[in-house]
């Protein structure tokens, strides 16, 4: 049972304070100076089609998808061509970049508006730096422009965003430090900077330290917001804390500024629910249903699929699908993943591809997790001809079947004894795989158990080779590998190494946040 995470109960994006994001980068491209600082008159932002000089130069910089890829020749041409550009626009192309994660070409441009065009940063442009220099190149490296910014712009929004450094990376020693410092210096009189450091804790374990620090903020005068409750109200979820989510929740329902909304019910059904109260549960979940606005919708409805699924009730999971295709002009392949994964966990094929069908008509971008999850069913049931048929329409339709895919279908043939498709399955998942994928161990050593029963030396090579490719396997387990599919008295190395984990999707309830990060080209 997958909880929901206060990672989607979000804290307000700081340009409230700064707009602080959560992933980092890929490495600075070369001859990047970090370390431009001076002060600015703050001025006031326009979106990214304000001007047609703005509108112009983005789209150029727009199609440079790679991040290793330097952006900073558009920028000199731009020049070059004798045209100009103010601060607003580059402002605002950092900030369009920064919204779409590409957080290195939005550094790039920081750096160019101080090294190229000598415009001066305000604090809250060094507070946004600090923040990309976090993501790309690391906290080091965003420790280092912190102390080389000029104590005067060293204000609110650049600790604030330094704060928030430290919280994403998990350091609690530099946050705490951070905060005293904030304190020392009268810069802690918002919620946002002591709802980063309890979110913090509840990240960590350190309940204890969320307690004692919601009591330094009652004591100051403090107003929870529902960011503070939500964070509260998580960790004892977390904890299966039942008698502190009730508290909670009297607290939040009686609170006069309104601090409930759909998530904070979902969290608490989700506490409900792993504590075996499962009509606490799904009366909590009712209440969230009724708290969803059609702004967040389609959001709230994917996570509350799943959540119906974990308490078993199917005929909620079937009355929600059907509402939801009625307020929604529009379903995207998050929405078709929450209700096939969801019915999966009822065993529930029949309906799961109906609804595939649906999804499948519809030609939407074509994401390949849609079919996964009905493969994955497919192959768990034997029902190897059904996947079959799935890998060519997919194909058929233009998609591409992935890693997962591929091992689904090797796994299925494998537990129904047709070991040579098995085999030629996992070629092509290996092939295929990213960095990020690796088999189960079981599944390749039934593999190779399969190919030195068959005697066949040179198509066990060339698959043992396609680990070594892909570095899946160290050269000495490589070496060993092929001792044994050689030595007939030899055994089967271990695969401990390897540590492979790839599982076919067994219809398991998705977690809110794997479909809150799926990526929105897929929608």
């Amino acid at each position: 049972m997958l909880s929901l995470p206060f990672s989607y109960v979000k804290l307000p994006r700081i340009t409230t304070i700064v707009k602080l994001g959560t992933r980092f980068g890929l490495p600075n491209p070369p001859n990047v100076s970090l370390y431009s600082t001076s002060t600015t008159p703050t001025l006031r932002r326009r979106p990214c089609n304000a001007s047609l000089s703005l509108t112009d130069l983005y789209r150029r910089i727009s199609p440079v998808g790679n991040p290793r890829l330097t952006i900073v020749p558009i920028l000199d041409q731009w020049i070059a061509e004798g045209r100009t550009v103010t601060r607003e626009p580059l402002i605002s192309i950092i900030k369009e970049l920064r919204y779409y994660k590409r957080y290195a070409h939005a550094l790039e441009v920081s750096m160019w508006m101080t090294d190229k065009r000598y415009f001066e940063l305000s604090f809250r442009e060094v507070a946004i730096r600090l923040d990309l220099i976090a993501k790309v190149h690391g906290i080091e490296q965003a420790e280092d422009f912190f102390n080389n910014t000029p104590v005067k712009l060293r204000v609110l929004e650049v600790y604030s965003a330094l704060l928030n450094c430290y919280a994403y990376v998990k350091n609690v020693e530099k946050a705490e430090a951070v905060m005293q410092k904030m304190r020392d210096l009268g810069l802690d009189k918002t919620i946002v900077a002591y709802n980063v450091l309890l979110n913090l804790y509840h990240k960590t374990g350190n309940h204890e330290k969320l307690d004692t620090l919601m009591h330094e903020m009652e004591e100051r005068g403090f107003n929870f917001d529902r960011y503070t409750f939500g964070i509260r109200l998580s960790a004892y979820a977390d904890a299966s804390d039942v008698e502190g989510i009730d508290k909670i929740l009297r607290k939040m329902e009686s609170n006069p500024i309104g601090v409930l909304d759909w998530t904070s019910y979902a969290v608490a059904a989700n506490g409900y629910t792993k504590t075996g109260l499962v009509e606490k549960a799904l009366e909590m979940l009712k209440k969230s249903e009724g708290l969803v606005t059609p702004k967040r919708r389609s959001n709230a409805f994917n996570f509350l699929l799943t959540q119906y699924a974990a308490i078993g009730k199917k005929d909620e999971v079937l009355r929600l699908w059907e509402l939801y295709k009625k307020k929604e002009k529009n379903i995207y392949s998050k929405g078709y993943m929450s209700v096939i994964t969801s019915l999966l966990k009822f065993d529930d094929i029949d309906s799961a591809e109906k609804i595939f069908n649906e999804w499948d008509s519809r030609e939407l971008n074509y994401d390949i997790r849609v079919p996964n999850y009905l493969m994955g069913a497919f192959c768990r049931k034997g029902l190897m001809e059904k996947a079959e048929t799935l890998v060519n329409r997919v194909m058929v339709k233009g998609g591409k079947p992935n890693a997962k895919m591929y091992y689904s279908l090797a796994t299925g043939y494998l537990q129904i004894n047709q070991a040579e498709k098995g085999v030629e399955a996992m070629k092509k998942a290996i092939l295929v795989s990213g960095p990020w994928w690796k088999p189960s161990k079981e599944s390749l050593a039934a593999c190779l158990e399969y190919l030195k029963t068959k005697g066949d030396v040179e198509a066990a090579e060339e698959f043992i080779s396609l680990f070594r490719d892909k570095n899946l396997v160290s050269v000495d387990i490589y070496d060993r590998l092929v001792n044994y599919i050689k030595d007939s008295e030899s055994s089967l190395p271990g695969f401990n190494e390897m540590g492979g984990d790839a599982s076919i999707e067994n219809g398991e309830t998705t977690g809110f946040s794997e479909l809150d990060e799926d990526n929105d080209n897929y929608k």
